[in-house]
């Protein structure tokens, strides 16, 4: 039992603080941003990138998580700023543009094959008999450290006041004397280095690979409509609960069922449960679970 609530709490740690930029940054521009997803590719490249020219772990991690956030408002001021005066329709087929463009070009310049993290071999904590990495622990205490922070921004502040008063009611907070475009960079480049820093964590284990946006596509979009797009601890909420779905998917001994002992469905059918979760949620809750702040939103 442990072991699964590890696992699940590592798989929320990969998607929460992208689905939050994700939601976050919806909340004041009101389009999916399709190419969020690649941003955490391009951080996880970067980091890397830098790792290898020497930087220091903690260093290079930081540095891609700002380099995605200036990658990610430069394209809200010169890209999606101009697309978004056709529509949000047209706007989000010009941010799956972008994704391929962000694709294309990693793999340009780093190949196809993933480049693993040349890190020192440390021993595993073992606790109660559930092994678990010292980066996989500093993965999930970063997640809840940022999110914490986030929250007391968000109602504690006067920068966070102004981001849900332009969230809920723009034209309001325009005539109020908010500085909408300043607000709205801000927040492209908080979810942008959020991306960023999300991507390089999950690349410590999986390695930076072109694939990586792609593999986070279903889930993190699931997250952000479950929870509420335009609602940012909603898409944490909605985080956790397709990382708890898709590690009982895989943990679920089905050998009884088949007259064998053991029998588990591959890790490939992860893509599976976020299907599920997405279609369920658009069929029986559009608006995510928590609807009506999307609603007012």
């Amino acid at each position: 039992m442990l072991q699964f609530i590890v696992d699940t709490l590592l798989r929320a740690s990969d998607l929460a603080l992208i689905a939050l930029g994700l939601s976050m940054l919806y909340g004041l521009v009101k389009f999916p941003n399709v190419a969020h997803v690649q941003y955490a590719m391009f951080g996880a490249y970067v980091c890397y990138g830098l790792h290898l020219a020497g930087v220091p772990l903690v260093a290079a991690i930081a540095v891609a998580a700002i380099a995605t956030g200036m990658l990610t408002l430069v394209l809200q001021m010169f890209v999606f700023q101009r697309l978004l005066r056709g529509g949000p329709a047209i706007a989000m087929i010009g941010s799956l543009a972008v994704a391929m463009l962000v694709i294309a070009i990693m793999q340009g310049l780093a190949g196809s094959f993933p480049r693993m993290f040349n890190l020192p071999r440390t021993e595993p904590l073992v606790i109660a008999d559930v092994r678990i990495a010292r980066a996989q622990i500093y993965a999930i205490a970063t997640t809840v450290v940022l999110l914490c922070a986030f929250i007391f921004l968000l109602f504690h502040t006067r920068m966070g006041r102004a981001m849900r008063a332009l969230a809920c009611n723009s034209a309001l907070a325009n005539a109020s004397g908010l500085n909408a475009s300043f607000i709205t960079y801000m927040v492209s480049f908080s979810a942008g280095a959020l991306a960023g820093l999300g991507g390089s964590m999950l690349a410590l284990s999986t390695g930076a690979h072109v694939n990586l946006g792609n593999d986070l596509l279903l889930p993190v979009f699931a997250a952000a409509i479950l929870g509420g797009l335009g609602n940012p601890l909603g898409a944490v909420v909605g985080a956790l609960l397709i990382a708890l779905t898709e590690t009982t998917v895989t943990n679920i001994n089905f050998g009884p069922m088949l007259g064998q002992e053991l029998a588990f469905l591959p890790v490939a059918y992860i893509s599976a449960a976020s299907f599920l979760i997405l279609l369920l949620a658009l069929l029986f809750r559009p608006y995510g679970l928590f609807d009506r702040e999307v609603r007012r939103v």
